[in-house]
C-alpha cells in the first residue's frame, strides 16, 4: 500500500494477533512507555531553551546528585505507567524502594524496572542519552501483595520485554519481546514511532571497543591484557580495533548493536562488584543483544542467568558482538594472555 507506514502501535497489534489469548494489556503497556518517551524527548530537545538543565538539591539512592531532567524523566515514566493500569509495581534507578501504583488506578500483572535517563551527566554537553526499561510478569496471585523476591527479583531470562529509547539526532525506541529486535524512529510529522530498523542483528564480530581506559590501572590483569590485545593487529584482521567511548551506556550500546563491537564496564579496585545496575541496565540490554545474536556477560557468567539478590544490585558488564565478548571472557578468566 503506497504511503503505508508501520507505526509502533500497528506493529504491537500485529504481534499481538499471533497470540489468540492475548488481552491487549501488554500492547497498552508498551504504548504507555512510548508516551512517556515522547514527553521526555520533547523536554530533552528543549534542554537549551527551558530552565531544566543542571543539578537539583537532591541525591538518588546511590548518593549521586540528581539532574533536573533525571527527576522529570522519572516522574514522566511513573505517571504514564501508573495511569495505564497495566503494572502492579514499578522500580526505578532513582528510587530506593519499590514504587507502588496509587490506589486510584487499576493494577495489572506486569512489573516495570527502568532507568529513566541513562547518561544524564552528559545532558549539559548535548550528548545522546536514553531511557532503559525491563518488564516482568508477576508470579504471585494477583489478590496477594506483590513480592519483592518472587515478583521483582527475577533473573533476566524471565523478562517478557526489554527496550530502550535513545534521544539523539533522532529519537529511537528499540525493543524485544523475545522474538527479534525492532527499532522505531519518532517521526515529528506523524507524532508516532515508525518502524525503521526491522529485525536488528548485531555482527558476530565487530571493529569497535568501548571502555573507559582512564580506569586501566584499577582493572584486574585479565581486563588489562584484553585491552592491550584489542590494540594489536591480531584483533581485527590485521588491524587494531577502534576505540569509541561516549560515556553514555545507551549511546555506546546502540552504536555497537548496529555496527558491531564490544562495550565493557568491568569490576575494578573501587567497584569490586561492578558499577552498572543489573535490574535497570544490564538485564534489559542483555536481553536485547542476545535476541540480536550477541552476548552479555559479567566476565564469567551470562548476565541473563544471574539471580538478583537486591533491587539495586550492581554487576560488571561485557556486552556486544558474540565473538568479541567470548574473547574478552577468555582474557578475564585467564585462559589467554595475548
Amino acid at each position: 500500500m503506497n504511503g503505508f507506514v508501520m507505526t509502533l502501535n500497528r506493529h504491537l497489534v500485529e504481534q499481538e494477533r499471533l497470540y489468540p489469548h492475548a488481552t491487549g494489556a501488554f500492547t497498552s503497556l508498551l504504548s504507555d512507555i512510548a508516551l512517556a518517551a515522547k514527553v521526555i524527548s520533547l523536554h530533552v530537545n528543549k534542554a537549551g531553551l527551558l530552565p531544566i538543565l543542571g543539578a537539583t538539591d537532591t541525591q538518588n539512592v546511590f548518593g549521586e546528585i540528581q539532574q533536573k531532567l533525571d527527576v522529570f524523566a522519572n516522574d514522566a515514566m511513573i505517571r504514564s505507567l501508573a495511569f495505564g493500569g497495566h503494572v502492579c509495581v514499578m522500580a526505578s534507578e532513582e528510587n530506593e524502594d519499590l514504587i507502588p501504583v496509587p490506589d486510584e488506578y487499576p493494577k495489572g500483572k506486569y512489573i516495570c524496572c527502568f532507568d529513566p535517563l541513562d547518561g544524564s551527566s552528559n545532558i549539559d554537553a548535548n550528548v545522546s542519552i536514553g531511557t532503559i526499561f525491563s518488564i516482568f510478569r508477576r508470579t504471585t496471585p494477583e489478590d496477594q501483595p506483590v513480592s519483592l523476591e518472587k515478583d521483582v527479583l527475577q533473573p533476566g531470562y524471565s523478562q517478557v520485554c526489554a527496550g530502550y529509547v535513545i534521544y539523539g539526532s533522532s529519537t529511537m525506541l528499540v525493543y524485544t519481546t523475545g522474538a527479534g529486535v525492532y527499532g522505531f524512529t519518532l517521526d515529528p510529522s506523524y507524532g508516532s514511532f515508525i518502524l525503521s530498523h526491522p529485525k536488528i542483528k548485531i555482527p558476530s564480530k565487530g571493529k569497535i571497543y568501548s571502555v573507559n581506559e582512564g580506569n586501566f590501572n584499577l582493572w584486574d590483569e585479565g581486563v588489562q591484557n584484553y585491552i592491550r590485545w584489542v590494540k594489536t593487529p591480531e584483533a581485527n584482521n590485521g588491524k587494531p580495533m577502534t576505540s569509541r567511548y561516549i560515556g553514555s551506556l545507551v549511546s555506546d550500546f546502540h552504536r555497537n548493536l548496529l555496527k558491531g563491537g564490544i562495550f565493557l564496564y568491568p569490576a575494578d579496585k573501587k567497584n569490586k562488584n561492578g558499577k552498572l545496575r543489573l535490574m535497570y541496565e544490564a538485564n534489559p540490554l542483555a536481553f536485547i543483544v542476545t535476541q540480536a545474536g550477541g552476548k552479555a556477560s559479567d566476565g564469567f557468567n551470562r548476565i541473563l542467568d544471574i539471580q538478583p539478590r537486591e533491587l539495586h544490585q550492581r554487576t560488571p558488564l561485557i556486552i556486544g558482538s558474540k565473538e568479541d565478548v567470548e574473547i574478552a571472557e577468555e582474557f578475564i578468566q585467564g585462559k589467554r594472555t595475548h
